[in-house]
């Protein structure tokens, strides 16, 4: 994507320098890795591709899946289960 103002172009979107872009690029390894083992992330990056969703779109939904994943796993404290349902209440 391009910054645009009316009819001027200002040249190609950037990651904010206040960005991590060590941490981003991990994810993003970490994520295309998920994609490629056999299990939730790979059915779901193929489901979406079906669907006609452009890959990088996809790619950056499984990388916000992959980083809710961590925190909820952080925020319990609690060894990652694949299986895992919240009780409902």
């Amino acid at each position: 994507m391009r910054y645009r103002s009316g009819s001027s172009i200002r040249g190609r979107t950037k990651v904010s320098h206040q960005a991590r872009k060590r941490l981003k690029a991990l994810v993003h390894l970490g994520t295309m890795s998920a994609i490629q083992v056999a299990g939730d992330f790979q059915e779901y990056y193929a489901r979406k591709l079906k669907e006609g969703k452009p890959k990088m779109l996809v790619i950056n939904a499984a990388r916000n899946k992959l980083i809710h994943r961590v925190c909820a796993v952080v925020r319990r404290g609690e060894k990652y289960d694949k299986n895992y349902r919240p009780a409902l209440v």
